[in-house]
């Protein structure tokens, strides 16, 4: 049996759940990035007896696009499939649905959902620190029970998750990273954009139709070169502070 760790993860927020989550099998495991822009999807596919879990971020209530795009290349073969939403601490809406959706129609046998929280890409103060030590047993806690779940025969069951369909409408404010005087063109954010969004020949300039706000490029840059509007942002926590400062609960959905 392998353990395939299958994620999105910009600003490695989902990759710590689902490495908190990975902790609890002791198997050969496999990681497959859909970040990596350059990468050959279509060569991926799954055996029945190996487990899956897919882990994306909640991008205003929706799957990030670029990441179901590269999964529909791959060839599920039936496999077990836990599907993770990491949020942060908003909510997560239809992100579990639309995952779903795609992951069945690539043959992907989904036993499982996770919503986890994670600090928030855009708005570090809303779940800071998470995933933190409460959610490590959380998390730890439904691996248990998804395990019990796989030595029963699941063969005809799928997992129900919430959200609606069709989904809601992707209606989120673009925050488009600025560049400082302090970018010396090294060229890491041109390397690692999950959409190639950041020209080639010169990373001052960037392509706005590709950028999904995803902040790789402001999380990774050695000089902290890469920044938000000021402005544009303290209005944006100032509208979200309500619904975003309780902390939220992770889930679990089981067959």
């Amino acid at each position: 049996m392998k353990l395939n760790l299958i994620y999105f993860s910009p600003t490695g927020g989902t990759k710590k759940v689902l490495d908190i989550i990975s902790e609890e099998w002791n198997c050969d495991k496999r990681e497959i990035d859909l970040s990596l822009a350059e990468n050959d999807f279509s060569k991926y596919s799954f055996k029945r007896d190996d487990i899956c879990i897919v882990g994306v971020p909640s991008f205003g209530g929706r799957a990030p696009q670029v990441a179901l795009s590269r999964i529909k290349k791959m060839s599920g073969g039936s496999v077990n499939t836990i599907m993770v939403a990491v949020y942060g601490n908003r909510a997560y809406e239809d992100t579990l649905l639309e995952l779903e959706d795609t992951l069945e129609q690539c043959n992907f046998h989904c036993i499982a959902a996770i919503a986890a929280n994670a600090e928030h890409s855009i708005m570090h103060e809303f779940g800071k620190g998470r995933p933190d030590i409460e959610d490590e047993k959380d998390l730890k806690g439904f691996v248990k029970k998804i395990k019990a779940v796989l030595n029963e025969n699941c063969e005809e069951k799928v997992v129900q998750v919430p959200g609606n369909n069709p989904y809601k409408e992707f209606k989120v404010v673009p925050f488009i990273p600025m560049v400082s005087n302090e970018c010396n063109k090294c060229g890491l954010c041109i390397k690692k954009c999950p959409t190639n969004a950041i020209c080639k020949d010169n990373p001052l300039f960037l392509d706005e139709s590709k950028c999904i706000s995803c902040m790789r490029c402001i999380s990774i840059c050695p000089k902290n070169a890469r920044m938000l509007d000021k402005e544009k942002l303290y209005l944006l926590i100032q509208k979200l502070e309500k619904v975003c400062s309780s902390r939220k609960s992770n889930e679990l959905f089981i067959i």
